[in-house]
């Protein structure tokens, strides 16, 4: 069975189907793993774009993944995911992705602008103030109209200044809950492990085995 990731992020898709791919290993009580190929919009070059205009991320999700749905007539998957800091009153929050506007032209310049931006809301905050967390709400719409959100969370803090190369946006100035290291510094089956994303699209994988393959 066909699933598409309402996403052009390359990341994402990976990501997706490295969760999907640990999910597949559990295998059910009737013997038959579930077989689904994950796909991104890259394959349907037409799929609209759709503009994250809702107020929640439970409803950012909903948009994208119901566009998704009705344009490709398949399965389709789709998060919404931001960081939430205590000192700023729960923002960048939805508004993550373009905390600092719509500066430079590509998704490395806007990660380093929105990190940054937060790094200098944050500097005369006292490190033991500078509480935060992730969240992701992912949905899963059915071509015939059946909808299930999921939400993950991440707890932890943010630095004073960027660690790691790895992962992507926030994740250089987080640290989560019980450890030492960014989230760009975990390897990727860590940061699976433990991240709001991983924990989201772990929870609606637990969906998919009621889906029938056409």
């Amino acid at each position: 069975m066909k699933i598409v990731l309402a996403s052009r992020n390359p990341g994402k898709i990976v990501e997706l189907r490295r969760i999907l791919d640990e999910f597949r290993a559990d295998v059910p009580p009737d013997g038959r793993p579930p077989d689904f190929e994950v796909v991104g919009l890259e394959e349907f070059p037409n799929a609209p774009d759709v503009p994250e205009t809702a107020l929640t991320f439970a409803g950012n999700a909903l948009l994208k993944a119901r566009a998704t749905a009705a344009h490709t007539g398949l399965p389709a998957i789709s998060d919404d995911s931001g960081l939430c800091v205590d000192a700023l009153n729960g923002m960048p929050g939805v508004l993550s992705a373009r905390w600092s506007g719509r500066f430079g032209s590509g998704a490395p310049d806007k990660d380093r602008a929105n990190l940054h931006l937060v790094l200098d809301q944050l500097s005369d905050v006292a490190p033991e103030d500078r509480g935060a967390h992730f969240i992701c709400v992912a949905a899963l719409v059915l071509p015939e109209g059946e909808e299930h959100t999921v939400e993950g969370r991440m707890d932890g803090r943010i630095i004073e200044a960027p660690r790691g190369d790895g992962g992507f946006g926030y994740d250089p100035i987080f640290v989560a809950d019980g450890d030492t290291r960014t989230s760009a510094e975990l390897t990727a089956d860590e940061k699976d492990a433990i991240s709001h994303r991983g924990k989201a699209l772990r929870a609606l994988a637990r969906l998919l085995p009621g889906l029938k393959a056409d």
